[in-house]
């Protein structure tokens, strides 16, 4: 975990990283964000036709990966002194390695930068979401988390 007292000893914390947990993502989890999202392509749910296709099995919307960042990356992160700690935005995201039913995830969360802004600070992430048994991860997104300093 990355562990500060303030929002004032955030910048002290550049560099440093931390690993949550593994999570499976299961094809039902698959088929409920294809329904939330009516992205219903076969390469997701029709496991026959997956089996022969280029990944071998149904693989996860690349969105349903990057989705779960926020329950991938819980509690790797914790500001004291904060009233909120909200997602501010992405600045790039690549998916590198699809991510068949049943495999698990987990993310390495490093914090990159801290910037000043007129709400409290901006907290540069690199959150590469690693793909358990494989050299490759699944993908790796720069995102930006708005601190909030208590009032």
């Amino acid at each position: 975990m990355i562990a500060v007292d303030s929002p004032a000893a955030l910048a002290d914390a550049v560099g440093r990283t931390a690993t949550g947990d593994w999570f499976e993502i299961d094809q039902a989890r698959i088929q409920a964000f294809a329904d939330a999202t009516e992205d219903w392509q076969w390469i997701h749910l029709d496991a026959a036709r997956a089996q022969a296709g280029p990944f071998g099995a149904t693989i996860a919307h690349g969105y349903l990966t990057l989705s779960l960042l926020p329950r991938l990356t819980a509690g790797l992160l914790s500001i004291g002194g904060t009233s909120m700690v909200v997602n501010y935005g992405l600045d790039r995201v690549r998916f590198l390695q699809p991510v068949t039913s049943g495999s698990r995830v987990r993310a390495v969360t490093e914090l990159t930068s801290v910037d000043p802004s007129p709400q409290g600070l901006r907290a540069g992430l690199t959150t590469t979401v690693e793909l358990e048994g494989s050299p490759r991860p699944a993908l790796v997104a720069a995102t930006i988390a708005l601190v909030v300093p208590e009032p």
